[in-house]
């Protein structure tokens, strides 16, 4: 029979793993461990291919019934950035008042441990509870997610396996435990845009061709107005030009080439294809050549307000006694790859200081999300 598992403790042990993308430096190991002795069936798994590093991963299972219930996250982090902004080791997990301070107490070690530490308890009383409780963790989230939970997803479907739910542990509330889940994702799509000029000395102008001119018509056309006004679960679609770039260090040359990096974070009212087709034209409208190469790590996704989101809310209300806002806002999460094979929800800790200096969690919300964690548990499976 499974024993109780303290989130806390497991949560310092994750942290002290310096598992930095593609780095695992022993989590999923820790992870792997903990979850055999609950019973699990764990399965490591390392993806490579051709131009990316090799990742480690860890699809691990109990039971082998239905319905399927899987929890997914990531156990590599970020880098820390410069320790000597830090108050206390990012890898050390220390406890400092009520809080647990280290990268990843957010995003998102301490949601694996909250859900582990709930399906310990779950197991604990109901061990034959006749379906089957998975985890799908990857150690390439924060990086290129080339190597990761896609993969993991497409060895699950040779295999004949398939979830029924799941529940993404990212870091959704903004401020307090319990107020929003996400129930969607916008999209990203991200280009180059790139004009040639010729260079030349600036008191020779008539000799040379600068881009820059140019660069800033084509930017100006791109930006021409909103994409559009926003859908029904969805805020407006928003492009920003994140750098414009010469090489050029000095004042007394006219660069050759331009470039300009720009990223769009899109609704359900485009396709990757359709919002390209749509940035072409408004290029195209400046009557200046130009080269775009694009690139989409997402399309945006949507799982309506049903079953799943039903099961969240219940759970949060119940423990927390608010009702969490169903959102699409934020970043993407590997959610986008999870959404075609079956309903996906996200709900784990508050993500305020995710990817920040101090990076930390408070216990009590640990404690808290892994009772809200069981609960989901009890309810599906009741």
């Amino acid at each position: 029979m499974a024993e109780a598992l303290d989130p806390i403790l497991l949560t310092q042990a994750l942290i002290r793993c310096p598992s930095v993308t593609p780095a695992d430096a022993g989590a999923l190991g820790l992870l792997a461990a903990t979850l055999t002795g609950l019973g699990f069936d764990c399965h490591p798994l390392r993806f490579e291919e051709a131009g990316t590093e090799p990742v480690e991963n860890l699809y691990a299972r109990f039971g082998t019934g239905s319905p399927h219930f899987c929890f997914a996250g990531h156990t590599d982090v970020v880098p820390p950035g410069d320790l000597a902004g830090w108050s206390v080791d990012p890898f050390a997990a220390e406890i400092m008042g009520e809080r647990v301070f280290g990268r990843g107490a957010a995003d998102m070690k301490g949601g694996i441990a909250a859900f582990v530490a709930a399906v310990a308890q779950f197991l604990a009383e109901t061990p034959e509870f006749g379906g089957s409780i998975s985890l799908l963790i990857t150690g390439d989230e924060e990086g290129p997610a080339v190597n990761g939970t896609k993969k993991m997803l497409e060895w699950l479907a040779t295999r004949g396996e398939t979830i029924d739910a799941c529940v993404v542990g990212e870091p959704t509330n903004p401020r307090v435990l319990g107020e929003m889940m996400k129930i969607g994702r916008r999209g990203s799509l991200s280009g180059l845009l790139t004009i040639q000029g010729t260079q030349g000395h600036v008191a020779y102008p008539h000799l040379a061709d600068n881009p820059i001119p140019k660069m800033v018509a084509l930017l100006t056309a791109l930006g021409s107005g909103a994409l559009d006004g926003g859908t029904a679960h969805f805020q407006p679609s928003n492009l920003e030009v994140t750098t414009v770039d010469t090489g050029n260090p000095v004042s007394n040359l006219i660069p050759g080439t331009v470039t300009a990096r720009f990223n769009v974070r899109f609704n359900d009212a485009f396709t990757s294809t359709t919002l390209e087709k749509l940035l072409r034209a408004r290029l195209d409208s400046a009557e200046i050549p130009y080269d775009l190469q694009i690139s989409v790590s997402g399309e945006s996704f949507f799982t309506p307000p049903g079953p799943l989101s039903a099961l969240v809310a219940e759970a949060v209300e119940a423990v927390l006694g608010v009702v969490p806002e169903m959102s699409t806002t934020g970043g993407t999460s590997d959610a986008r790859f999870i959404r075609a094979y079956c309903p996906v929800v996200e709900f784990g800790l508050v993500g305020q200081s995710m990817h920040k200096v101090d990076e930390n969690t408070r216990l009590a919300d640990l404690t808290a999300l892994t009772h809200i964690y069981r609960r989901m548990l009890d309810r599906y499976f009741s």
